[in-house]
């Protein structure tokens, strides 16, 4: 953990500053006050005799302006031992190759300022000085701003004046730069008279090229409707659309006027979120229901950036392809806005995220709101992987990214990194994606995501409903600051009850805690392959509901009951619609639906 810059006038310099690490086998990741990963690096695996592989520090950019960050060094292979380690930030000019064991401390750089490059303008209203020698002129621009002019004849005895910036002349005797004094009233007068003189004519040619503005005005909106409708995707929409790859519904496309009128001008009191994909506004159509309005974020700098072009296209896509009552329904998209714009259901209650780590005594997290919950997840996650007309792989589960209905129904949102994938892959191949905490390890690693990442990320937000606790907290101490590990830990130690959220124990059978918290750790399993299925994970959640828990028996990391049991469900064509399964004294139905 850093030292907190925040509410001073130094931060860490991104210039003179690089993150090292030194140790063996562990995975060094670094993020800022807020918790958004900044980057990170793996450590090679230990060698035999454990000496460090890792010198060379992690290449990781430090953004501009940084106040805090925190490092982490967590084991990459819980199996096994990890090595000593450090990582922190240090500066570029210091020799590395030191004993860490030796050393108490270590340099950082700070900064205070940045250099403004360029003409100097001085500030009329505020004092100007300049030193005897007329090497450098100094401006208040205000209380905390100082504007310096400098000479380029260094160590000479040269004038002031050649460091005022244009339009001012040096006053040898107040040692300042004074704006120059306009004097000249005849060319005043005679500018005057002319202009006078010819208000006449430019009124009437005012008044006989104003009908022609207003048509060419009329135009240029056309045509800039039409150039941001082209930069916005449109036209690859068009085509997905025109072809009805997937089975795309047609959706509707709403003007930039109507989307004006929906939000009140996008008003601030409109908001309900912000995020890296952009900010959303509940609004109201002319019909008068209620939607919620996301304008994407598509301007980095002053630069409109064409990939999340491609995010926002492929989000209205693989949504226009998705019907199910736990995804979140998208009525349609505007195109000839400055940024393209996406239309909603609104979902009045938040996000999942929200409800777990901001209780309150009027609405409490019962323990079968959680279990409903997760069912829910489970069902819409398994539509995705096996139900829609080609797999979808949503690429971001999280708890934020969980939206809950009037009812506290789940419904899953934010598409704008999901890929649909042709029936034969088994995997894709990308750059890695995702949010720290909730992304697969495997991924992280191969940079293939399968049907299994999603898994993972389940399973993160099922250990979420069942603790309480964020994925990340670096408030924490170290073994605790990652959920996952310190979850697998807790198993591993027969201490699970001891990190459960207290509403859990209260509120939640034994029992079913018991097999849902050992399906959350199969679906954590660091090795892809032996993870359950998302159609595994919904039945086997249905089924603890169902049963209370007593249907499912642990028999190892790997091998559980419920496996033969779904397996012989899959394999048998000709079974009943309604089957029971009895355990101990108990007969339960199973769903038809399965």
């Amino acid at each position: 953990m850093s030292l907190n810059l925040t509410g001073t006038r130094f931060y860490y310099s991104d210039s003179y500053n690089k993150f090292w690490s030194s140790g063996c086998g562990n995975m060094v990741t670094v993020f800022n006050k807020t918790y958004n990963l900044i980057g990170g690096c793996l450590q090679p695996s230990c060698r035999i005799n454990n000496e460090t592989s890792s010198t060379n520090g992690c290449l990781v950019k430090i953004p501009q302006g940084l106040k805090s960050f925190y490092v982490n060094m967590s084991i990459s292979d819980y199996r096994r031992k990890r090595s000593c380690g450090f990582a922190s930030m240090i500066s570029i000019d210091y020799d590395l190759k030191f004993d860490i064991s030796n050393k108490a401390y270590i340099p950082t750089r700070l900064q205070w300022g940045t250099p403004i490059l360029g003409e100097c303008h001085l500030n009329d209203s505020s004092n100007t000085y300049c030193i005897s020698d007329g090497q450098y002129c100094w401006s208040m621009l205000s209380s905390k701003h100082l504007c310096v002019c400098y000479s380029e004849d260094f160590g000479y005895s040269s004038s002031c004046q050649e460091s005022c910036p244009p339009h001012y002349e040096f006053n040898s005797t107040g040692f300042r730069c004074e704006r120059k004094i306009q004097t000249q009233n005849k060319h005043i007068l005679t500018s005057i008279i002319v202009g006078c003189s010819t208000s006449v004519g430019t009124l009437f040619l005012l008044l006989a090229t104003w009908s022609m503005y207003k048509v060419l005005k009329r135009k240029q909106k056309i045509m800039l409707k039409q150039k941001y409708f082209k930069r916005n995707g449109g036209l690859l929409l068009q085509q997905h659309l025109s072809s009805n790859e997937g089975n795309v519904e047609k959706i509707k496309l709403f003007t930039s006027k109507e989307m004006t009128k929906a939000t009140d001008s996008y008003n601030e009191n409109r908001i309900l979120g912000q995020g890296g994909q952009g900010t959303v506004y509940k609004g109201m159509l002319i019909d008068g229901s209620i939607v919620a309005i996301k304008k994407s974020k598509m301007v980095e700098g002053k630069k409109f950036d064409e990939k999340k072009v491609e995010q926002f296209i492929n989000e209205v896509i693989i949504l226009s392809q998705i019907n199910h009552r736990n995804v979140v329904k998208l009525l349609g998209c505007c195109l000839e806005a400055e940024v393209p714009l996406l239309v909603y259901e609104f979902i009045p209650n938040g996000t999942l995220y929200d409800l777990i780590h901001n209780q309150n005594e009027e609405l409490p997290l019962t323990w079968e709101m959680r279990l409903r919950i997760a069912i829910e997840i489970a069902n819409a996650l398994f539509y995705l992987h096996s139900a829609a007309s080609a797999p979808i792989y949503h690429r971001d589960i999280k708890s934020s990214n969980i939206l809950l209905d009037g009812k506290y129904r789940a419904k899953v949102s934010d598409f704008g990194t999901s890929i649909s994938v042709a029936l034969e892959q088994t995997h894709l191949t990308t750059r890695v994606q995702g949010t720290f905490g909730y992304m697969d390890p495997e991924y992280f690693r191969s940079s293939q995501f399968t049907e299994k990442s999603d898994v993972y990320s389940f399973g993160v937000v099922l250990i979420e409903l069942l603790t309480g606790q964020k994925p990340i907290s670096a408030e924490q101490s170290e073994p605790v600051r990652s959920l996952v590990s310190y979850f697998l830990d807790s198993m591993q130690e027969n201490s699970l009850f001891n990190i459960l959220d207290p509403m859990v124990v209260k509120d939640g059978p034994e029992q079913e805690i018991i097999v849902v918290a050992l399906l959350a750790k199969r679906c954590l399993n660091l090795n892809g392959k032996k993870r359950p299925t998302m159609k595994q994970v919904a039945m086997e959640l249905e089924l603890i509901k169902a049963s209370g828990g007593n249907v499912i028996e642990d028999h190892g990391d790997e091998e559980y009951e419920i496996d033969d049991i779904i397996h012989s469900w899959e394999t048998n064509p000709s079974s009943p619609m309604s089957r029971t399964i009895t355990t101990n004294s108990e007969t339960f139905p199973l769903n038809s639906s399965f």
